[in-house]
């Protein structure tokens, strides 16, 4: 898939809650404690699970990372990471800051404009109302007061972006309070990467899908290229997308279809006036991903490669082969950390990929990370496989997704594979888009398993 942020500004819209309501409170109203159940310690919750026992799991892993707290803040839904850790979900956008301290222990604060004072209503804590800057200033020096490691939505050099939420303003307000802020990108993975049972099952059945659909498209160029008949990428990918409705499943944006030159470029994607013929002889890569049009699904990721012809010619296949040996070498280290019960880190199963092209003096047309996180977004806010574009630091938790999607992009053409994984508790490492492709696809040679 594409390895870069699709319209943020339209993903943001789709799954930024709102606020539950704008009823003003009298000024007298400052204080509001809610109840805290006795903390438990596990990887997320289930979706079940109350706001109180939600914000105890929360309070159990700062204790665990021997952190003071978890401030999360936002303005306008621009955090949307601290809108999904919340599970906050309602009917009208704030127009105000608000903050939710969390400390590792003792009461939570909520921090609230004095014209949506509801804003975080039903999540435990004390209530703070502000009306200006300076009232504001005080909550937060207030309720950080003794803390002195603070988790916010920050990435140290911006080294991981999809985390590096809060603006860098709000980091100075709260360090000017003696206070230390720190990246909360392993608590983000843990209380919203997570998988649940049914995100999970979700996932599976759009998978199944979109290898059904992957062999309907090859089998629709198949017989175009039999029968004489013109065709094009963006013939391909707008016969995909009608797939995908009839399906049931939605995307952020159509696939990609991409031949020969085209298909070197990572972003290419083919359009009503820009888009290449498909024809004998030609090397075509199809990359799909969509999740089921339902509350809370996660999306399944794949490529998969087939040339024109009868038999696949050898510069094709060698370079396809390099790519099938990285993607292998990034599952086998993460199965081999699992069986022996050993952490593995998004950067270093990059680099079990990317030795394997280094190796065969490909590198410099290896320009992406290995892998991203799956989730509600195709980028998901888990450790992505990279020590490319960042270092990622975070541990591939059980219970998580992600893609591993090494590719070479020559000058001529280019090659990508791409499979998913989720890291099962129990099992470890499952390919969850299989069978894997093993070799590119000869179309005139192949019988495809399902037809247009």
């Amino acid at each position: 898939m594409r390895h870069g942020f699709r319209t943020p500004g339209a993903t943001i819209r789709s799954i930024v809650p709102r606020v539950l309501g704008t009823g003003l409170l009298m000024a007298c109203l400052t204080t509001e404690t809610a109840p805290m159940p006795r903390p438990t310690v596990r990887s997320s919750d289930p979706p079940s699970a109350t706001r109180a026992e939600r914000v105890a799991s929360i309070q159990a892993a700062l204790r665990a990372a021997e952190l003071d707290g978890w401030l999360l803040a936002d303005f306008r839904g621009r955090n949307v990471l601290a809108l999904r850790v919340l599970r906050r979900e309602t009917e009208q956008m704030g127009t105000r800051r608000w903050f939710y301290w969390i400390p590792a222990q003792g009461e939570p604060v909520r921090i609230c404009h004095a014209i949506e004072p509801r804003c975080l209503d039903g999540y435990p804590g004390t209530l703070r109302l502000y009306a200006g800057w300076r009232q504001l200033h005080e909550a937060l020096r207030e309720a950080l007061r003794g803390a002195r490691r603070v988790a916010m939505e920050y990435s140290p050099n911006n080294d991981i972006p999809y985390v590096s939420l809060v603006d860098a303003g709000t980091v100075e307000l709260v360090r000017s309070f003696g206070v230390e802020v720190v990246s909360s990108a392993d608590l983000v993975q843990r209380f919203e990467a997570v998988w649940t049972d049914e995100q999970r099952a979700m996932h599976m059945e759009a998978a199944r899908k979109l290898l059904r659909i992957k062999d309907r498209a090859f089998g629709y160029i198949r017989q175009a290229l039999l029968r004489g008949r013109p065709i094009t990428e963006y013939d391909v990918q707008q016969y995909i997308w009608r797939l995908y409705r009839q399906e049931g499943l939605v995307a952020d944006h159509p696939p990609i279809v991409a031949v020969n030159q085209n298909a070197s470029n990572p972003h290419y994607a083919p359009t009503k006036t820009e888009h290449a013929p498909i024809r004998m002889g030609d090397l075509i890569l199809i990359d799909l991903w969509a999740k089921l049009n339902r509350p809370g699904a996660v999306y399944a990721d794949t490529t998969w490669m087939a040339y024109a012809g009868k038999e696949v010619p050898s510069k094709y296949a060698e370079i396809f082969q390099i790519v099938y040996e990285a993607q292998s070498a990034a599952y086998d280290l993460i199965a081999q950390r699992f069986r022996a019960g050993q952490p593995v880190y998004g950067w270093e199963a990059d680099e079990a990929a990317r030795n394997v092209i280094r190796q065969k003096g490909y590198e410099a047309y290896f320009i992406h990370r290995t892998g991203h996180s799956i989730g509600q977004e195709v980028h998901g806010n888990g450790a992505n496989l990279d020590n490319l574009e960042t270092r990622d630091g975070r541990q591939l938790l059980p219970g998580t997704g992600f893609s591993i999607e090494p590719g070479i992009y020559l000058p001529e053409f280019g090659v990508r594979s791409e499979m998913n994984v989720y890291l099962d508790p129990e099992k470890g490492p499952v390919v969850t888009t299989a069978p894997r492709q093993t070799a590119i696809i000869p179309l005139l040679s192949w019988r495809p398993a399902a037809t247009p």
